[in-house]
């Protein structure tokens, strides 16, 4: 934690030259998994945004923050480093606990873009998401699942915050509006190891289908757990946080009929993701940790935060907020050409199944927006 009595320390010295930027990633926790990857992507999209010049005439300088402690106490680490004048801007993923605890300290001071699928309704000044939505990613997944799965009752398995609560309410009304419904919701602390009671409770449930709202490493244990229990050959299982990473570990005899909704996989064979492929290759090498929806949101949101002070100009919130409104900003990554709009980035998302160690993609989801 940083102490304003204290003397500053000289690589927080402001410079002018630099545009600091706290890059805000999970080092530890269940979320931990997936943290390597995050860093990795957003230092290649700093690299390559400085190889075109810079944001305003600057070099792009991430400082990572560790996102996986207690909310109040990560905003107010982001929140010193802004007082001194360190950062002019923050980015990464990290749960909405901690969004909700670090907006209102900072999205009206820097700019803050953030990477993380969500809940929705995310409203505040100053704040702009480059992920996916339960409206746009969830609701196509679960209709197709009815349509071509015969789905009709559902048992929701998230931990136990806004994330997956919020997400479970909206779920309730897409299953309704399938012709069937939610049989049961479970939520557990973040760090959960036994998921026995759960799975009995999926069991007497009659479930023919269950909504994974877990993060990481905990999705990963309750992947393994389910296949043991045999509830695999029963239950179809959909997530919408489910990344490259986290299929790896949890392993191939712990994924049959696992379903994911992103708006990346690193399968999709397009040029865009292709090159990206390729770039993070060159890298990092081929030892590195694998790409996923979740890394790439980072590099995305370091992209999406230059586009936005390179349109508006000046480092000044309010001038960036109206940039933003005048619907004129955009970036090209490994999802193409994207768009910001009401401060979301309208985006593809696509369904895919567990293959193995990898995901098929099976469709592009119509989010009828």
């Amino acid at each position: 934690m940083f102490r304003h009595d204290l003397p500053t320390p000289e690589w927080f010295t402001a410079d002018d030259s630099v545009l600091g930027v706290a890059l805000v990633f999970p080092l530890r926790g269940p979320a931990g998994i997936f943290g390597p990857t995050c860093e990795l992507c957003a230092r290649l999209a700093a690299e390559e945004v400085n190889r075109d010049g810079g944001v305003l005439g600057r070099e792009l300088r991430l400082m990572p923050v560790d996102g996986s402690g207690a909310p109040h106490e990560i905003a107010d680490e982001v929140g010193a480093l802004v007082d001194l004048g360190a950062v002019q801007g923050v980015t990464g993923w990290h749960i909405s606990s901690v969004r909700q605890a670090l907006a209102p300290r900072i999205a009206h001071r820097v700019p803050y873009v953030y990477t993380a699928l969500y809940e929705g309704g995310e409203d505040t000044a100053g704040v702009f998401l480059t992920s996916e939505t339960p409206r746009d990613q969830l609701r196509p997944a679960m209709e197709l699942l009815a349509r071509e799965r015969g789905v009709r009752r559902w048992f929701v398995v998230g931990n136990d915050y806004v994330w997956p609560r919020h997400t479970a309410r909206s779920a309730r009304g897409y299953a309704r509006d399938c012709g069937g419904g939610v049989a049961g919701e479970a939520y557990l602390p973040l760090g959960t190891h036994d998921f026995g009671p759960v799975l009995r409770g999926v069991e007497r449930s009659g479930a023919d289908a269950v909504l994974m709202l877990l993060v990481g490493s905990d999705a990963v244990r309750f992947n393994r757990e389910f296949a043991a229990y045999g509830l695999h050959a029963r239950c179809l299982r959909l997530s919408t946080l489910m990344d490259e990473n986290m299929l790896v570990a949890s392993g191939p005899a712990a994924t049959e009929d696992l379903y994911s909704a992103a708006g990346f996989f690193a399968s999709l064979a397009n040029r865009d993701t292709l090159d990206f492929h390729g770039r993070y290759a060159a890298r990092y090498g081929v030892e590195a940790p694998a790409l996923g929806s979740l890394g790439e949101s980072c590099y995305e949101g370091v992209l999406l935060l230059a586009a936005l002070l390179k349109r508006a100009g000046a480092l000044d919130v309010s001038a960036i907020g109206a940039a933003a409104g005048a619907g004129a900003v955009s970036y090209e990554g490994p999802r193409g050409l994207l768009h910001l709009r009401d401060a979301h980035v309208r985006q593809r998302i696509y369904l895919a199944r567990a293959d193995g160690l990898d995901f098929d993609v099976l469709t592009e989801l119509d989010a009828r927006t």
